[in-house]
């Protein structure tokens, strides 16, 4: 694709970058067949290639975004389905987020959508007040509803997602350590994050047991969130520094007793820390450091398919549908090793048709974009249940939610299953559904 940009706009190496990449699009348009959006709503605007267009005119006039624009980046996902299906390699990730920060700072957003942002901002990323919201949300719920009839789409979105009840209250923040509970073959840090604390604790108690019981010493040294929720928001300040933050915690854990990798379970998080490197490329404090912590971070089932890991039971063919996270499959191009763990430890894995469109989740795409979120959910849905499986696998608490919010089928991290295979206590959602073990206690990460 041929551009424009003058050589004083070059300078800026954001625009310098998105100038690498626009130049790398051929317009051949491979892009528009897996695209979600351009599925659903068949609008060229709508697809990659022609965001791409958006994009380049709205940089190379060097003009605010206007709300045609707008429009249209909003309604991407972030997928990647594109990425993964360019033969040219345009990396369409970094292109749009650079637009996502342009329009946060050249639009004005209407009001209501301006606080709806601002709130999500501020309490996704804070533990203590997403546990206030959702056990407020839970008494709103039975009014979704009128919410949607008074056209605050994202407000009935944002009921219906809330959990029908909330997990124990967990441990509080700050360092913790868990010792190897066999002879000591490597140390790790785990992220545990933001959301998944509060509606999943389950998630993260099975990843220390797992890893603790094969020898693994498991250090949590996070601050939170890891910037990606603000990131994908367009909010670049905020998610830099919670970056930051993040960094300063494992390169105290790197520099003091070593690493051998940073551990994700949420591969929406995984994507966005794996690429610090690149985000921080400029900051010449952080740019060593925050790129030997994307080197180091890895997918929970990424670091557990190069570890010997035991098997103490049979889950007598239980019938898995793998839903593949689009951030795992199109982000971080990891598609083999979560079916193939479960496989190893003798569940029936079924893979999805259609697994390239994405579930419709997408971090806050399901609140902001509820519509349309709903239809790809659904959609999904109906592919998982013509599988008729005994429950459901994802790599991602975000997929995890969305997909839940829809189906009466079992949902579970992939890593959940793992653990009950190699002697953890069956998945809470599956207690009772097959007669056996008792279901796991969601054990709170202290130390």
């Amino acid at each position: 694709m041929q551009t424009s940009f003058t050589l004083a706009q070059l300078a800026d190496p954001n625009v310098a970058e998105a100038d690498r990449i626009l130049r790398t699009c051929v317009h051949c348009g491979f892009c528009t067949a897996t695209c979600p959006t351009y599925v659903l709503l068949g609008d060229e605007l709508d697809s990659p290639r022609g965001r791409i267009y958006l994009i380049k005119d709205m940089l190379e006039n060097d003009r605010p975004a206007t709300a045609e624009v707008v429009k249209h980046i909003d309604r991407c996902l972030s997928c990647l389905a594109c990425m993964t299906t360019c033969p040219s390699g345009v990396n369409y990730m970094h292109l749009v987020d650079y637009a996502r920060t342009r329009i946060e700072a050249t639009y004005a957003r209407p009001p209501l959508d301006r606080l709806l942002r601002a709130l999500l901002a501020r309490v996704l990323p804070n533990n203590r007040l997403l546990r206030r919201a959702l056990a407020a949300a839970r008494m709103g719920k039975p009014f979704a509803g009128l919410f949607a009839a008074l056209g605050l789409k994202p407000v009935a979105a944002m009921l219906r997602l809330a959990p029908a009840r909330l997990p124990p209250k967990f441990a509080a923040s700050g360092r913790r350590l868990f010792p190897a509970s066999a002879p000591r073959r490597g140390r790790v840090a785990l992220l545990t994050g933001c959301v998944s604390p509060v509606v999943a604790p389950a998630i993260d108690a099975a990843t220390v047991r797992l890893l603790t019981r094969h020898g693994i010493e498991v250090v949590v040294a996070d601050e939170g969130c890891c910037g990606s929720l603000a990131h994908h928001m367009g909010r670049e300040s905020e998610a830099l520094s919670a970056a930051r933050r993040q960094i300063d915690a494992w390169t105290a854990e790197i520099e003091g007793e070593g690493l051998d990798a940073i551990l994700v379970t949420a591969s929406g998080c995984g994507t966005v820390v794996k690429d610090y490197g690149y985000l921080l490329r400029t900051d010449e404090t952080y740019a060593p450091k925050a790129l030997r912590v994307s080197r180091l971070a890895k997918d929970i089932s990424e670091y557990l398919s190069d570890l010997e890991l035991s098997s103490t039971r049979d889950p007598a063919g239980l019938v898995v549908a793998y839903h593949s996270a689009c951030s795992l499959q199109h982000g971080q191009k990891i598609t083999r090793a979560p079916k193939e763990l479960l496989c190893k430890f003798g569940f029936v894995v079924k893979d999805v048709a259609e697994g390239h469109l994405c579930c419709g989740s997408a971090g806050t795409y399901n609140m902001l974009q509820a519509e349309l979120a709903r239809r790809l959910r659904d959609r999904k849905v109906g592919n998982i249940e013509k599988l008729k499986p005994d429950v459901i696998a994802a790599g991602n608490i975000g997929c995890i939610m969305q997909i839940a919010a829809g189906t009466v089928i079992p949902v579970v991290h992939t890593v959940e299953l793992v653990d009950w295979a190699t002697g953890g206590p069956e998945p809470e959602a599956l207690a009772g559904k097959r007669g056996s073990d008792a279901a796991a206690t969601p054990v709170a990460l202290v130390k």
